[in-house]
């Protein structure tokens, strides 16, 4: 490869320098918080001689073999060290970018400035044709800077190196020279956006809810091992078969398997799913609220409660709850309900929740190898104001 000389960028507040020897320390720092540790492909622990080899030894190889272009951002009145950007691999025409935002600079927009200049540099300058950005599913962080530095999110693939107890998948998104905002240009992932705030969201673990039936309060929490045996049986119970699309016989590996869809649901920000838990903090019934892929502001719910926890007002209580987090924490303007004809037991949970019948779309679902006609009932955020 050729080699690329080494530069200074000054844009938008920032100064984007190579790496010194003297700043060891400050990335050493760095890359100590967690959630540099959890997202980025640096050693674990980090030691003192990481942060020598990667600022004295990788950065300057990287710039005289043109394999790379490592920038430490910087404060361009006090030289600050605020983060890490730059291209980590070039290729040809290509380039992938990669960064990570010290911990006492985050909060700033540092690093989708940063982004931006790389790019900039990186077509206008190195005459690159294209750039790639990945990020293991669930960096929801990352994945926002990515957005606003007018990366656009292709899709997913599979990672050959997960990070240990991380998700096998990433997701990928490319720039084109022209796409980059100009520097100040918020674009539709800025702040206060949709996006943004599903970001925040969908960034950090799961979170715990809360709903009251009658005097006792329930819980709405992601799914524990202990709660398999439970789930095993209620997805065996004959209701559910009749009415849910569980597999038929239900084996704990399906349990198994549903737990760790859940997770994954959550880290790609397409959907909540709660185990319901009783005042004991026992299984009593799940819930899901699933985003629509075609309209931000839509989604849809089901649930079923354990036989044991029927009759007791459990699952309106918790539909209640979870649709108001819908729409304040999530943004969502519509939440639907669908169920099968017949099921008049789903559809008293989804009328006392405060659901809105909308009438019958006949074939409206795949049942079981047959097309079944269903309910649609409807929560708007208005309706709970």
């Amino acid at each position: 490869m050729a080699r690329v000389e080494p530069v200074e960028i000054i844009e938008d507040g920032l100064l984007l320098r190579p790496w010194r020897a003297t700043d060891a320390d400050a990335v050493h720092r760095a890359c100590q918080d967690p959630d540099i540790q959890r997202w980025t492909t640096v050693p674990r622990p980090y030691l003192p001689e990481h942060a020598s080899e990667f600022v004295s030894q990788f950065s300057p190889r990287a710039w005289a073999d043109g394999s790379a272009a490592p920038f430490a951002v910087c404060d361009p009145i006090t030289g600050e060290l605020l983060g890490s950007c730059g291209l980590i691999s070039i290729d040809g025409g290509s380039g992938e970018i990669g960064y990570w935002t010290a911990p006492w600079a985050r909060g700033r927009g540092v690093t989708t400035r940063a982004a931006r200049a790389v790019a900039r540099w990186a077509f206008d300058t190195r005459k690159l044709r294209r750039l790639t950005w990945q990020a293991e599913v669930g960096n929801h962080a990352s994945r926002l800077v990515a957005l606003r530095a007018g990366f656009q999110v292709d899709g997913r693939l599979r990672l050959a190196d997960p990070a240990p107890g991380g998700s096998a998948d990433g997701w990928i998104g490319s720039l084109l020279p022209g796409e980059v905002p100009a520097p100040g240009a918020t674009g539709p992932a800025g702040p206060g956006t949709l996006a943004a705030r599903r970001a925040a969201v969908f960034g950090r673990p799961q979170p715990t809810l809360f709903a009251t039936a009658g005097a006792g309060e329930l819980r709405l929490r992601p799914m524990e091992e202990r709660d398999l045996d439970a789930v095993v049986a209620t997805c065996r119970d004959p209701e559910t078969v009749r009415w849910t699309t569980v597999p038929d016989p239900y084996e704990r590996a399906d349990a198994h398997w549903y737990r760790g869809f859940s997770r994954e649901a959550w880290a790609r920000g397409e959907a909540g799913c709660f185990v319901i838990a009783d005042p004991d903090d026992r299984y009593a019934g799940s819930l899901d609220l699933r985003l629509s892929p075609a309209d931000p502001l839509l989604a849809d719910v089901g649930f079923m409660t354990a036989p044991e926890a029927r009759g007791r007002g459990y699952m309106p209580a918790a539909l209640t709850a979870l649709s108001a987090w819908g729409f304040t924490t999530l943004g969502l303007a519509r939440i639907e309900w669908r169920a099968n004809v017949g099921n008049t037991a789903s559809r008293r949970v989804a009328e006392k929740a405060g659901f809105a019948f909308e009438g019958t779309a006949r074939a409206g679902v795949p049942h079981r190898g047959e097309r079944a006609d269903v309910w649609v009932a409807a929560l708007l955020a208005e309706d709970l104001t």
